[in-house]
């Protein structure tokens, strides 16, 4: 059974998602935090508006029936200073001097029913509708809400008895009309939500003028990025500020010089493979397809051939081993001790070539170095020597502990030779890749190399953090060495070797 997918795949573009700016998502959720606060701002002042509302309506109605209560309680009349004689005497004289607030009513209720009145304008209408006060008066509840057409109002009661009349309680209420004050708070909810929409979107367009500084260096990281490809690597991100975005910027030049670095170093293999094994290819064909059927010219063209395979796999040798100069991973200190390794160099070096190799000094102490970087750089030096000089010349080799100009504890291994040394014009490029010099080899009775020696070993002192020496004038030999940290690796810049071509003998 064959099955198709129906969603997007088939679209062309369908598997890629939809991407949303980061701007708009920063804006989106400001926006989105600002409503949340606002709202529940909003709503706890509403509810505190409400809260304070009802309690000061609930303390003015208090506050009127314990002023009742009080006169009522004397029983003497203030106007005629006798004892109250019946329950409309208490009721009238209270009313009549009571001067409510703008939103109460106070009303009386007399035991048969009758209702005793303010002589003024009601705010509510309550005393002018005895259906809603006898309504009141015949809840048994001390207080609650009367809710009609014309509102709400909040009321509160206490029955009235006049003594030694014999008379039934009457009733005093006090009731207070609360839709203004409702209004008010509404009004001002209304006020506070509009600046709260005004105050969203100055949120909003301030975290839009934000944000777009904020993203800027990211922008300007997108673009380098999306500008970037193998054969242009120069660009590079202005960084401003301490802030986390300047951190990523300054990251992404540090990935771009390592990139640099990688692609040079590719580059620079290459271009060194494919011009030093032409040369090789080309006499191996040239001799190949002019070689004839006598077996003395055959065994000729087998032994060049075979000569040139070996200088071709030693060059291959050489490249990888500069390319793999560039890995942190290529150099391995370890403690040794300066005097042993100087030995072992020397007795190693002694089958180059017939030569008098003498030890000009030996350093006393432990260093922490890779021995085997070293005697492979050292290895290399004598080499050169040994190319530059005769049967039974001598080459000095030597080892020294010293400190350099900023105190730094360093190790210096160093051969010397009495060849015909280094013209001036040679010593600024004599360790840079494929490099022989102005003197040919042949001289010496020795073939010319690859050039790539002199760039092995100042590759291997710059990975132990150090550099290569050289001392020569013309006609009278030439020292070459190498002076390396003796502690800890010192951090390295890749960068600061740059992409200049590695040297060579």
């Amino acid at each position: 059974m064959v099955t198709t997918d129906s969603g997007d795949a088939g679209r062309p573009g369908g598997g890629a998602r939809r991407r949303i700016p980061a701007r708009l998502l920063i804006i989106g959720w400001v926006m989105l935090l600002m409503f949340g606060v606002l709202l529940v701002i909003n709503v706890a002042t509403r509810e505190e508006l409400y809260r304070e509302v009802d309690e000061d309506i609930d303390q003015a109605l208090v506050q009127e029936i314990e002023e009742f209560v009080g006169v009522a309680s004397v029983g003497v009349n203030r106007s005629t200073d006798r004892p109250y004689g019946s329950v409309a005497e208490i009721l009238d004289s209270h009313l009549q001097r009571q001067y409510p607030d703008d939103d109460e009513v106070v009303v009386g209720v007399l035991p048969d029913g009758g209702i005793v009145r303010q002589d003024r304008s009601e705010p509510y209408p309550f005393a002018s509708r005895p259906e809603r006060v006898l309504q009141v008066a015949a809840e048994p509840a001390a207080r609650g809400s009367l809710h009609t057409d014309d509102g709400e109002l909040r009321w509160r009661k206490v029955s009235v008895t006049a003594p030694n009349s014999g008379e039934a309680a009457g009733t005093f209420i006090v009731g207070f009309a609360i839709d203004r004050d409702r209004d008010e708070v509404v009004a001002t909810m209304r006020t506070l939500t509009l600046v709260s929409f005004v105050g969203l979107l100055l949120a909003g367009a301030g975290a839009y003028l934000v944000s777009g500084r904020i993203l800027a260096p990211i922008r300007l990281v997108r673009n380098a990025a999306a500008e970037i490809n193998e054969n242009d690597l120069t660009r590079r991100i202005e960084v401003q500020g301490r802030d986390d975005v300047s951190a990523l910027a300054e990251q992404f030049n540090a990935m771009l010089d390592r990139l640099s670095l990688a692609f040079a170093t590719q580059r620079d293999f290459l271009d060194d493979a494919s011009h030093e094994l032409r040369t090789p290819i080309t006499i191996i064909r040239g001799h190949l397809e002019l070689m004839g059927d006598d077996p003395d010219e055959r065994a000729d063209v087998m032994r060049l051939v075979t000569e040139e395979l070996d200088r071709m796999s030693r060059l291959v040798e050489d490249l990888l081993l500069l390319a793999k100069s560039e890995r942190p991973d290529f150099v391995r200190r370890q403690e040794v001790s300066v005097a042993e390794l100087t030995v072992d160099i020397h007795s190693k070096v002694r089958a180059l070539g017939d030569r008098r190799w003498l030890l000009d000094a030996v350093g006393e102490g432990s260093v922490q170095v890779d021995p085997q970087r070293v005697t492979q750089a050292m290895v290399a030096l004598a080499h050169n020597a040994v190319g530059h000089t005769g049967p039974g010349a001598e080459i000095r080799l030597g080892s020294a502990l010293h400190s350099d100009a900023r105190g730094r504890p360093m190790v210096s291994f160093w051969v010397a030779d009495t060849g015909p040394g280094v013209s001036p014009a040679d010593q600024e490029a004599i360790f840079e890749r494929f490099h022989r010099g102005s003197r040919p080899r042949e001289a010496t009775g020795y073939r010319a190399g690859a050039g790539l020696g002199l760039a092995i070993v100042r590759a291997i002192a710059e990975a132990h953090g150090g550099e290569v020496k050289l001392h020569s004038v013309s006609g009278e030999g030439a020292t070459f060495g190498i002076e390396i940290p003796a502690s800890a690796p010192v951090e390295r810049n890749p960068m600061e070797r740059g992409t200049t071509e590695r040297n060579a003998t």
